[in-house]
């Protein structure tokens, strides 16, 4: 298990401290100390950009305790770290929420926005696929196995669509939303799946590459990211994290980091929230491939 941290001079808002990313085998110990795990929505240098801005900003008004950022090299880490109880506080994907219920955990809110929680198939513009009978003997690309939006609910889609997607394509599951659009623009795969804010963030980000890929298909969506707290965080930390974090639209740098997450809140949820997510995994782990990879 590898573990992915950041030291800074200071946890204010006003800090100007560049943070540093480090590994290690083993986490620091910290008193009062609660890890927060965002799940690879992307890479970990880009994760920190977003997510850490965030951190800062609960840290600098939490009373008894400090939050910190923890990236995973891939989600096969991230789920074995959260399987294992070693998140305080997460950000999972639906299915790892779903899953992280059975190992200590549970929801106490979620990222709104649930229309952008949708799957979407990337293919060249140049490319000559026109319907999805045209990926048959074709590759493509998904961040990763477990990946609901990103990987999950495409294959769901070209499964929907008449496509065997044990036998009919070939999977390739590269480990970020990043590599899965620069797999298909670079024509490593006929297609990529990835979710609307790491292709919006890629946007802005490489507008050169964006340029030459589209979007060919899109899902339908399902309940967004939850967030999710381990059983033995203590109430009042909890209670002051949820109202934080439920309130950053209410001020401009809460504003500003969520423009860049590409959402507009965070609201409450409960375990329940997330019903309809298991009905669905149910379902197509019945129709098309087994999911519940444990570490």
């Amino acid at each position: 298990m590898s573990f992915i941290f950041i030291s800074l001079n200071g946890c204010s808002d006003s800090s100007n401290a560049t943070p540093k990313l480090q590994y290690a085998d083993t986490p620091p110990i910290l008193e009062n100390v609660y890890i927060f795990g965002v799940h690879p929505l992307h890479n970990p240098k880009r994760l920190f950009e977003i997510y850490q801005p965030m951190v800062d900003y609960i840290n600098a008004r939490l009373e008894g305790g400090q939050l910190r950022l923890e990236a995973s090299r891939n989600y096969r880490a991230y789920n074995e770290k959260l399987f294992h109880g070693h998140f305080d506080f997460a950000l999972p994907n639906p299915y790892q929420t779903v899953a992280s219920l059975k190992h200590g955990y549970s929801v106490f809110g979620k990222m709104a926005d649930d229309e952008s929680f949708r799957g979407i198939i990337l293919v060249r513009k140049d490319s000559s696929i026109r319907k999805v009978s045209d990926l048959k003997g074709k590759s493509v690309s998904y961040p990763a196995p477990t990946a609901l939006a990103a990987t999950i609910m495409p294959q769901w889609y070209l499964h929907e669509h008449g496509l065997n997607i044990n036998q009919d394509i070939t999977n390739h599951y590269v480990g970020s939303q990043e590599s899965s659009i620069m797999n298909v623009y670079l024509g490593k795969t006929d297609a990529a799946s990835t979710w609307p804010p790491p292709w919006q963030a890629f946007i802005k980000e490489r507008p050169e590459v964006a340029e030459k890929v589209m979007v060919k298909w899109e899902t339908p969506h399902l309940v967004n990211n939850g967030l999710v707290v381990k059983e033995n965080v203590p109430e009042k930390i909890l209670q002051q994290v949820g109202d934080i974090i439920f309130h950053l639209q209410d001020t401009p740098k809460g504003q500003t980091i969520l423009s860049s997450m590409e959402l507009s809140h965070y609201e409450p949820a409960t375990n329940t929230t997330y019903q309809p997510v298991e009905t669905f995994l149910a379902e197509f782990e019945k129709d098309v491939r087994p999911i519940r990879l444990q570490p």
